[in-house]
């Protein structure tokens, strides 16, 4: 290939090249001012973004979008049963939402592929919420293999990721003591409302909150309250166990049962505690509480003392009868046996109204149940406590409470008279046994011990007896009242008993709410027929978790009663 030829090269002078240098530094100066400012810009941005997604985790993401479910749903601590058995505890779950505005694809076409993955919505549903602006939940505490499915989509407008969940693993046991949180992962019932600073103190996270319940002990009561309530076709049912001597409540159930992992599928009725935000008249279950009454007052100085027992009674025009009539004098022994509302009524009436009112008083029955659920009924009384009205309530009608008030005032009665508020928490260091407070003697707790012994083993309440365990206690049939009236079909029926008596340790409280008479009862819906026999089965099942030992040979001294009843009554 022809070149031009080379042409002479004229040297750079000095003068010049200090020019080029010069614009050399100059460009390299500005071209290093514009990486700087570039960067400068690059980092504000990110700044910019940063800031906005910490905003957003934190306060929302507006246009109705939800914040990230970790990031605002509390952590809470567990609850478990005295034997550390977790009762709730807080887990990670799944959960399914849908962005209309991030919604790419057709949304009929994803309406119809929800309905088929979340068939508790319809078609119609998912598509008009995919037609709206805000987001929705579609799916909590949603499986492994829905979460796949749904994610298998590929829709950018599905939302899913992990939350905290409350999970209670014993499904239905003591759900009405445990309670349940809303979706804001704070309690609303039971012990998830009584203690939910406590179980979101971060300082606390890993010291589960320890109930009194026993898991066993309330699976026993549950299961036997349960077969009944079907049998006698009651419509409802409840039932307590408590420690007489520590308050501790050992069991409580209240049915229709509540599955507080599906709290809102319950209906009014499951979620309502029977045993503690109910208020029954519970019938003959207070006759103890007269005649401990009336011996405290000095007015019974022994299980022999007369009392004229005629078929029937009226006082200002209410007429009063028996379910199984003297027409004869009768003892102490003998009225609290066959459960006369008669004698009863006599006792309450020589007490009068403003020393029985007193001892109610003393024993927490005038107000609401002192303890620690915020299911906590009222106690319902007389307006006018007038001689009438004295004695009603003597023989437990005109004053209704709860189960749990009922079997805080057998331990009252029982542990040796003293008052202590029952406790659904284990007793422990942090939360040790009251002193409590005076109601009944000593020497009055221990002479009734023998009189409900003579109710079981003579007596309306025989069907409650447990072999060995030495059951004494008391039944209750009283007629509910009815718009203002007292119906003679539907009643309450109930059991307050002690075991083992002679050593008192524990108190059993069980109730069926309209319970019907049948074959095997020879048409009866009384309580020595159908709550009875829960108490015999019940303390049977439990008494050996408890640690109570069958012993044929003891029994508490019956010489106190059994001499003032007649052959021909037993």
């Amino acid at each position: 290939m022809n070149r031009p030829p080379a042409g002479p090269v004229t040297p750079i002078t000095a003068p010049e090249r200090l020019k080029l240098q010069g614009q050399k530094r100059q460009l390299l100066s500005m071209m290093h001012q514009r990486l700087m400012l570039a960067m400068i810009a690059f980092g504000l941005g990110i700044t910019v973004v940063g800031g906005k997604l910490a905003w957003l985790a934190a306060f929302g993401m507006g246009d109705g979008e939800p914040r990230n479910a970790s990031n605002y749903l509390p952590t809470r601590g567990d609850i478990v049963d005295r034997d550390g058995q977790p009762l709730a505890r807080t887990i990670n779950a799944w959960t399914i939402g849908v962005n209309p505005k991030r919604v790419i694809g057709n949304k009929l076409d994803l309406a119809r592929e929800l309905a088929k993955l979340m068939p508790e919505r319809d078609e119609a549903d998912y598509y008009a919420l995919l037609k709206g602006e805000r987001f929705n939940f579609l799916a909590r505490r949603a499986s492994p293999r829905l979460v796949e499915a749904v994610n298998a989509l590929g829709e950018p407008g599905i939302q899913i990721e992990e939350e905290p969940d409350r999970l209670y693993p014993q499904t239905a046991l003591a759900a009405h003591v445990i309670g349940y949180t809303n979706i804001d992962g704070h309690g609303v019932a039971g012990a998830e409302r009584a203690f939910d600073d406590l179980l979101l103190d971060p300082a606390r996270r890993n010291d589960p909150v320890v109930l009194s319940i026993s898991a066993p002990v309330q699976g026993a009561l549950k299961a036997e309250l349960s077969d009944a309530m079907t049998r006698f076709d009651a419509k409802g049912a409840a039932g307590v166990i408590m420690d007489i001597h520590s308050g501790e409540i050992l069991a409580m159930t209240s049915l229709p049962q509540l599955n507080p992992n599906v709290a809102g599928q319950g209906g009014d009725e499951a979620r309502f505690n029977r045993a503690s935000l109910g208020s029954y008249e519970l019938g003959s279950t207070f006759k103890p509480f007269t005649v401990a009454m009336g011996i405290e007052a000095g007015q019974i100085v022994s299980m022999g003392q007369v009392y004229d027992c005629p078929d029937k009674l009226v006082i200002r025009k209410r007429e009063i009868n028996d379910t199984h009539p003297f027409n004869r004098p009768c003892t102490v022994a003998e009225i609290m046996m066959e459960s006369s509302n008669i004698g009863t009524a006599q006792i309450a009436m020589r007490l009068g109204a403003e020393r029985q009112k007193e001892y109610l008083r003393k024993m927490r029955f005038l107000e609401k149940v002192d303890y620690e659920l915020p299911e906590r009924g009222p106690a319902l009384t007389p307006r006018e406590w007038d001689e009438l009205a004295t004695i009603t309530v003597g023989y437990g009608h005109g004053i209704a409470v709860s189960p749990v008030h009922l079997a805080n005032g057998y331990a009252t009665l029982f542990n040796g008279g003293l008052y202590r508020p029952p406790t659904i928490l284990k007793v422990g260091p942090e939360h040790p046994v009251p002193e409590g407070e005076r109601v009944f003697s000593e020497s009055t707790s221990q002479k009734m011990r023998a009189l409900l012994r003579l109710v079981v083993t003579h007596g309306t309440g025989r069907n409650a007896d447990a072999p060995g365990y030495r059951v004494g206690g008391k039944t209750g049939t009283a007629e509910k009242l009815v718009n203002g009236r007292y119906s003679r079909t539907l009643v309450t029926t109930s059991f307050a008993g002690v075991f083992p008596i002679d050593e008192p340790r524990y108190v059993i409280v069980v109730m069926l709410d309209e319970p019907k008479g049948t074959k095997e009862t020879f048409g009866w819906r009384t309580a020595g027929w159908n709550v009875a026999p829960v108490v015999s089965e019940t303390v049977a099942r439990i008494a050996p978790m408890l640690g109570v030992t069958p012993d044929a040979t003891r029994e508490p001294d019956m010489a106190s009663v059994l001499p003032f009843i007649r052959e021909d009554e037993e």
